[in-house]
């Protein structure tokens, strides 16, 4: 009764919430990842519509004018122009048919990169990955390539994470997808099949505990780089005091905001989700998810046409079989 009245009152009902854990360390680039991926949205899908919460909307777009504001120099610090996470913060999406009611909530649960290396704080990062029917890890790609990766165990912390994955990801109730997304990326999306097979070497210890007997037919993996600028590549490498500045500069000077396949992550994120449904998989992480895209065929379709596969933007590593409409 309650839920008529809601409706004939024009009451917004609770929706159904998907939680995606950002994971990573400090300056990785989880927070300006969202904000490209939320700018470009409409740029790139015309039947879905994804519409952030007041709160998240001003925080994405401080982060966003930060980005942006990259592109007015000609030489880049990678640290110095982009502010990191203060503290832990839910960056709620409303995602639903165009021009219609959304259907569901995306929750991206992000947290201070530091978290990873205080003893009272990993506890609540373990917690969002468990609650999470997806995880989303953002790479710095220059770290993972230049100097042989000589700086990608200290900054990209690989270990750390397949060593979280391992207390986690036991007896799973369901399905899960992991997307390792490379950022600052745009030099090497010249060659994106070397870029790939950096990642999958880069993080062979991760793949190879998903690709066990056990984890295999429940966790897909896909590679999905983003550009979250488009028009800034890495340069070089400077060392003081032993530690390393990466520079990056515009290929042009007159070179734009231009980010690329800010959308890539979340179309496969949907498309995992719509298999599942599709396959009538129930869990709880899941089921009311499943259930109102069951209820609402246009949702399913424009799900289907914007999480269509585009050539060479991502690589599937395993679980195509949770991934294939």
């Amino acid at each position: 009764m309650t839920s008529v009245w809601k409706t004939i009152f024009n009451i917004p009902q609770e929706l159904p919430v998907l939680n995606v854990a950002m994971l990573g360390p400090g300056g990785v680039g989880k927070t300006s990842l969202l904000a490209a991926m939320y700018d470009q949205f409409d740029n790139v899908s015309q039947d879905l519509q994804l519409l952030a919460d007041e709160e998240s909307k001003a925080r994405l777009d401080v982060r966003l004018k930060e980005l942006k504001n990259l592109v007015d120099y000609s030489s880049i610090k990678v640290r110095d122009g982009v502010s990191g996470t203060q503290e832990d913060y839910s960056f709620r999406f409303e995602l639903g048919q165009t021009g219609t009611t959304p259907a569901l909530e995306i929750n991206f649960r992000d947290y201070p990169g530091s978290w990873l290396e205080r003893a009272n704080s990993i506890d609540k990062v373990k917690g969002f990955i468990r609650e999470s029917a997806a995880v989303l890890i953002p790479i710095d790609a220059p770290i993972l390539i230049e100097r042989e990766g000589k700086y990608h165990e200290e900054f990209n912390q690989p270990t750390q994470l397949n060593d979280l994955f391992k207390t986690i990801y036991k007896d799973l109730d369901s399905p899960r997808l992991v997307i390792l997304a490379p950022v600052k990326c745009e030099k090497y999306m010249k060659n994106h099949p070397e870029l790939f097979r950096k990642v999958r070497e880069g993080y062979q210890k991760m793949l190879n505990q998903f690709a066990s007997e056990k984890l295999l037919p429940k966790v897909a993996v896909v590679i999905a780089p983003v550009q979250t600028v488009g028009s800034v590549v890495f340069s070089r490498i400077e060392e003081v005091d032993n530690q390393p500045i990466f520079y990056f500069r515009k290929p042009q000077p007159s070179d734009p905001y231009q980010p690329k396949n800010t959308e890539v992550p979340l179309r496969y994120l949907l498309r995992f989700l719509l298999k599942l449904h599709l396959d009538n998989r129930r869990a709880s992480v899941l089921t009311r998810i499943q259930d109102a895209l069951g209820k609402n065929t246009g949702l399913q379709n424009a799900v289907s046409r914007f999480a269509e596969p585009r050539a060479d933007e991502a690589e599937i590593v395993q679980g195509i079989e949770l991934l294939k409409l």
